[in-house]
């Protein structure tokens, strides 16, 4: 009924940029509070950023001044500008979104995941 996808991971050298990007479909009535989190191999997975319904972002504090999230309501599309990329960043990267679709059930929904190696 509903879908995420994400799309836009890679191969980067360490001070590289990529914009990952999580698209919805499906029977969405409205998408509120979406994450994006992330697990590196062998370690617990954490929230990376997250934005509100109203566009309202926070990140953590490893992310901070160098990923910015945002969101386009018209496309369904939340994204995750990543500059001054550090090996550490290196992980599979997921989102999570919270939606209501047309027959008013809430429901959270994650995509498959998109990896981000960042490597010289």
């Amino acid at each position: 009924q509903v879908q995420l996808v994400e799309s836009g991971g890679g191969l980067v050298q360490p001070g590289g940029s990529l914009r990952l990007s999580c698209a919805a479909s499906g029977i969405i009535f409205r998408i509120y509070t979406v994450g994006w989190y992330r697990q590196a191999p062998g370690k617990q997975r954490e929230l990376v950023a997250r934005i509100t319904s109203s566009g309202s972002p926070n990140y953590a504090d490893s992310v901070k001044g160098r990923f910015t999230i945002s969101r386009d309501n018209a496309k369904n599309t939340v994204y995750l500008q990543m500059n001054s990329l550090k090996p550490e960043d290196t992980a599979v990267y997921s989102c999570n979104a919270r939606i209501k679709t047309t027959d008013w059930v809430l429901t959270d929904y994650w995509g498959q995941g998109t990896q981000v190696t960042v490597s010289s």
